[in-house]
C-alpha cells in the first residue's frame, strides 16, 4: 500500500496499492499543463471573490501562492510527488500546504472534469498559434527558394510519369498552397474550441452563484458552453486538432517523398544540405536523406494519435469517463511530432538546391511537349479529342523512330495532320513551353512571379 492523498480518499476504505496508483496517474503527462491550470485557477478564485464566496484576502493569498508555485515549476524547483494523480491535485496540495484553509476553498464550485477541459482548451489555443507561426516560417522558406527558380524549368509528374514542363518555382509554391490550408484549418479549430467549460462542475453545474461569463472573459474565451453535460465530456476539439496535424503531416510527407526521390542518383534533381543528410556505417559513399525519411515516417505517429483519439471517444457513455484522461497522450504526441517536423522541414528547404543544369539536360525526355502540340492543333481549329488522338499517334511514331517530337520534320508531322504548319516548332521542345502558359494559377514563370509577390505580401503581414 502507498500513502493516499486523493481528493476522493474519504469515500473508500483502505488505500490504493502502488500498481493502481501508477496505472491511474496522469501527472507524468499533464504536468505540462501547469501554467494553464494555474491561470484558470486564479480566474476561478477571482470570480469566487466577486461572488463573495471567498474573501478578497483569501483571493490574494490564493493568487500569490499560485504565482509562486508557477515560478517554482518553471524554474524546476517544484517537487512533483508521485502520490498525486494529476497536475490539478499536485498544485492544489501545494497551495493548501502554503496557505491552509484559504487553499481548500479554491475548488468551490469546480470539478477536475471542467478543470481539465478548460486547461486543455487554453493549452491548445496557444499551441495552435505556435504551429501556425511555424507554418508561416516554412512557407517563407519555400517562397524564398522559389524566387531563385522562376525561369528554371523541370518536368512535372502525374502517376510518377513525366507530364508537362513547369517552372521549379511553381512546384515549390504548390506546397505553400497546401500549408495555407493547414494554417486556415488550425485557425478554424482555434475559433471553435475557444469557449469556456469552467463552471460546468462534474456534470450538472453548481447550486452556487458562479459567474461563468466572468471567468470566460478573464481567460480570453469568446463564450461559455451552454450544456454542462456535454461540456465536461466534449473532446471534439481534440479530434479536430489532431486531424489538422495529420493533414499537415500528410503535406510534409508528400514533400519529403518528392525530395527523397529527387535527391536520388537516378534523378539527381536536388542537392540537400550536408547538415541535413547522414551516411552509412558500412558504405562510405552514401549520402542518405534520413531527416526527410523521418518526416515521412512520423506522419504515422500523428495518424496513430488521430485513430486513438477517435477510438477513445467512439463508445463512451455520457458524460465524463476516465477514458478521457488518455486524450492528452495523443494531442501532445501529435503536437510535438508536427512541431519538430516543421522545424526540420524548414531547415531542409532553406539548405536545398535544385540541380538546374542536370534537369535542363534531360528536359526533352518523356514528350513533355505533347499536350502543347495538342493545344496547337486546337488553335488550328481541331476538336481537342481529335487533336489528342493525332498527338498520341505521333508519340507512338517517335518511340519507334527513337526521336523527339521536335526532331520530326514538317513532312512527317503533316502525314498525321495536314493542319500542321511550320510555326509548329514554336510549340515543340519543353524548355520554353512553360512561358506559354496563360491561365491564372498556371505553372509558368509569369504566374510564379505573381504568386511569389502575393505570398510575400501575405506572409509579411502575419
Amino acid at each position: 500500500m502507498v500513502e493516499s492523498k486523493k481528493s476522493w480518499e474519504k469515500r473508500l476504505s483502505g488505500q490504493p496499492d502502488e500498481l493502481t496508483v501508477d496505472f491511474m496517474q496522469s501527472l507524468s503527462l499533464d504536468k505540462r499543463l501547469y501554467k494553464y491550470d494555474i491561470v484558470a485557477s486564479i480566474a476561478h478564485a477571482q470570480m469566487l471573490a466577486e461572488q463573495k464566496l471567498i474573501t478578497r484576502d483569501e483571493f490574494k493569498q490564493i493568487k500569490d501562492a499560485l504565482i509562486e508555485i508557477s515560478q517554482e515549476i518553471t524554474e524546476g524547483r517544484f517537487k512533483f510527488e508521485k502520490i498525486y494523480e494529476d497536475i490539478h491535485m499536485a498544485i492544489e496540495a501545494a497551495l493548501i500546504d502554503r496557505i491552509g484553509d484559504a487553499g481548500k476553498k479554491l475548488h468551490t464550485g469546480r470539478s477536475r472534469n471542467d478543470q481539465v477541459a478548460t486547461d486543455l482548451r487554453l493549452w491548445m489555443r496557444d499551441q495552435i498559434e505556435i504551429l501556425r507561426a511555424k507554418i508561416t516560417l516554412l512557407q517563407k522558406a519555400l517562397v524564398k527558394s522559389a524566387e531563385k527558380y522562376t525561369q528554371a524549368v523541370m518536368p512535372a509528374y502525374t502517376h510518377l510519369q513525366r507530364a508537362q514542363p513547369v517552372v521549379i518555382a511553381a512546384y515549390l509554391l504548390s506546397f505553400v498552397e497546401m500549408l495555407e490550408r493547414d494554417y486556415l484549418r488550425l485557425q478554424s479549430c482555434s475559433r471553435l474550441l475557444n469557449i469556456s467549460p469552467l463552471g460546468s462542475g462534474a456534470v450538472a453545474g453548481s447550486s452556487l452563484p458562479l459567474d461563468r461569463k466572468f471567468t470566460a472573459g478573464q481567460l480570453g474565451f469568446s463564450d461559455i458552453s451552454y450544456n454542462s453535460i456535454d461540456a465536461v465530456a466534449d473532446r471534439d476539439f481534440c479530434v479536430e486538432f489532431i486531424f489538422d496535424c495529420a493533414m499537415t503531416a500528410t503535406h510534409l510527407s508528400r514533400l519529403a517523398e518528392d525530395w527523397i526521390i529527387f535527391a536520388s542518383s537516378e534523378f539527381d534533381f536536388l542537392r540537400l544540405g550536408e547538415s541535413h543528410c547522414t551516411s552509412s556505417s558500412m558504405m562510405p559513399q552514401k549520402r542518405n536523406p534520413d531527416p526527410l525519411e523521418l518526416i515521412r515516417a512520423k506522419t504515422g505517429t500523428v495518424y496513430g494519435a488521430l485513430m486513438a483519439m477517435l477510438t477513445i471517444l467512439k463508445a463512451q457513455p455520457s458524460t465524463y469517463n476516465r477514458d478521457l484522461q488518455e486524450d492528452k497522450r495523443h494531442i501532445f504526441a501529435a503536437a510535438d511530432t508536427i512541431s519538430a517536423s516543421f522545424d526540420m522541414a524548414r531547415e531542409i528547404v532553406s539548405g536545398a538546391k535544385f540541380n538546374t543544369d542536370k534537369i535542363a539536360a534531360g528536359l526533352d525526355e518523356g514528350f513533355l511537349d505533347a499536350t502543347a502540340l495538342a493545344e496547337y492543333l486546337v488553335r488550328k481549329g481541331l476538336p481537342f479529342r481529335e487533336a489528342h488522338g493525332i498527338v498520341g499517334s505521333l508519340v507512338a511514331h517517335c518511340e519507334k523512330q527513337n526521336k523527339k517530337l521536335a526532331e520530326l520534320d514538317l513532312g512527317e508531322l503533316q502525314q498525321y495532320c495536314s493542319s500542321i504548319d511550320g510555326d509548329v516548332y514554336e510549340d515543340l521542345g519543353a524548355a520554353n513551353l512553360a512561358a506559354k502558359y496563360i491561365t491564372a494559377g498556371a505553372a509558368g514563370p509569369s504566374q510564379a512571379a505573381e504568386q511569389i509577390a502575393y505570398w510575400t505580401k501575405q506572409l509579411d503581414q502575419r
